[in-house]
């Protein structure tokens, strides 16, 4: 079974929206050297589009979707972040690529994340930056429960690891120009919305919206969009605050 294509989840590069692909398969690239070698969890891991690029390690997926992970060529589970069915001390990295802000509750997925942690095993989270995403003040997205600044991750996660740096996911010029151009759109779209009466509507109904909206719009081939690869974006820790994404390299104690 094939998965629906959502403004959730990552699950094709086709037409406009090869940007958030592209941006998620650097996710796994960029975070993979800071991974230790031997068992890593993938949580939230979608489709399971970019596992290989931590190989050679283990890799182990997880996601609360079972039909997201028929078809992948690795070990999967279908399991809740937030109650992860593995003894404690099982893993020795963990990776969550745009999954935590998924969860109203996202305090209790890192705790899990770092009890099946080995002592000194390091978690990597890549979420978006809540200051350049969408709004700042607002959560757009509708699947969206939680969007953090890089202090607000630091500090989040500084209350469950011991060792936390946060660094930013930067794109290139031409994919700050495909953003601009998508922050234009948002902007006419909540500009017939100046009282935020949006905030009223159901979740659901909202999800329903959004999902439309994006299929509608990024169903055609798009030069620009079709152009982004995983060379268009770099981790660095400059400037965190203008990223478009935030990067936590988390380490659990080693005792």
């Amino acid at each position: 079974m094939r998965s629906a294509v959502t403004g959730e989840r990552v699950v094709t590069s086709r037409g406009g929206f090869n940007p958030s692909w592209q941006r998620h398969v650097a996710g796994y690239l960029l975070s993979a050297p800071y991974l230790p070698q031997g068992r890593v969890l993938d949580v939230g891991c979608g489709v399971g589009h970019s596992f290989e690029a931590l190989a050679p390690r283990e890799t182990v997926g997880v996601d609360v979707d079972p039909t997201v992970l028929e078809t992948q060529e690795r070990e999967t589970v279908v399991a809740d972040m937030r109650a992860l069915p593995f003894a404690s001390a099982s893993f020795d990295g963990a990776l969550a690529v745009h999954s935590i802000e998924h969860v109203p509750d996202p305090e209790r997925a890192l705790r899990e994340i770092e009890r099946v942690l080995k002592p000194g095993g390091t978690t990597v989270l890549v979420t978006p930056n809540r200051l350049t995403f969408a709004r700042p003040d607002e959560i757009i997205d509708p699947y969206h429960y939680v969007e953090y600044d890089a202090r607000e991750l630091e500090a989040v996660c500084a209350a469950v690891f011991k060792g936390v740096q946060v660094a930013g996911l930067f794109g290139s010029e031409r994919h700050r120009a495909f953003v601009a151009r998508e922050h234009a759109k948002l902007d006419r779209l909540l500009g017939v919305d100046p009282l935020r009466l949006r905030r009223l509507v159901p979740r659901t109904i909202r999800q329903r919206l959004y999902d439309w909206r994006l299929t509608s719009e990024r169903a055609e081939h798009d030069p620009e969009a079709a152009a982004i690869t995983p060379d268009d974006f770099t981790l660095g820790t400059d400037g965190v605050d203008a990223a478009f994404d935030l990067v936590a390299i988390c380490r659990k104690s080693q005792e």
